[in-house]
């Protein structure tokens, strides 16, 4: 009887184990969801998606009557509204602090993007989101000092995504840009969610 109780039991937990690890969802399943939810908002907001070779013959600029996006090397689909200051020395430089305007949205692979936050509202205007550019040779990164990402997330990393504007943008710039996990922040990266982000202005002050 005794044994019988024991194979019953054993029974009992390899079915457990069975269904738990067929109900679980694997990292390329996520990444095969998080590829149709980029698909989907491009698809619903009629989104033009050129190559990076298009967009440098094209002068590095992207044209908002077309909606296009440039698909950059790094995954990161971009749209540059405005490139800011229009003199060349108000580029972006290692150390320089940047306020950020911006809306967060997140990519769902059956729904419309849902937006998660937003500094752009009145109340925001003194508490605007902030953090350090450093480049060291090839390498780039960021560290937020105060705003909502860094309150929400509870992480002062900057989504490597918000970067990439920075060879082709000045002071002042306005960008629209659609981020995977892999370029975004720790919350992005852990559920494997691409992010939608129209960053009204990058600015400078130093």
């Amino acid at each position: 009887m005794k044994k019988l109780v024991i194979c019953f039991c054993s029974l009992v937990l390899a079915c457990i184990a069975f269904n738990a690890c067929s109900n679980s969802v694997t990292y390329a399943e996520l990444l095969e969801d998080e590829k149709a939810s980029i698909n989907n908002f491009i698809t619903d907001n009629n989104i033009k998606v050129i190559t990076q070779k298009e967009f440098q013959d094209a002068g590095c600029v992207t044209d908002v009557n077309k909606n296009e996006f440039v698909l950059t090397t790094s995954g990161v689909y971009m749209q540059i509204i405005d490139k800011g200051s229009e003199i060349m020395g108000d580029t972006i430089r290692n150390n320089d602090m940047v306020i950020v305007r911006y809306a967060e949205y997140r990519l769902e692979k059956d729904s419309a993007a849902t937006q998660v936050m937003s500094n752009l509202g009145v109340g925001q205007i003194t508490n605007p989101d902030i953090f350090r550019y450093q480049k060291t040779g090839s390498s780039v990164s960021g560290l937020f000092k105060s705003g909502m990402m860094y309150y929400v997330y509870n992480s002062q990393t900057v989504p490597q995504g918000w970067l990439v504007p920075f060879n082709y943008v000045r002071d002042g710039a306005r960008v629209k840009l659609i981020v995977p996990s892999k370029m975004g922040h720790e919350t992005a990266m852990s559920v494997v969610k691409a992010y939608y982000y129209d960053i009204h202005k990058f600015q400078l002050f130093r």
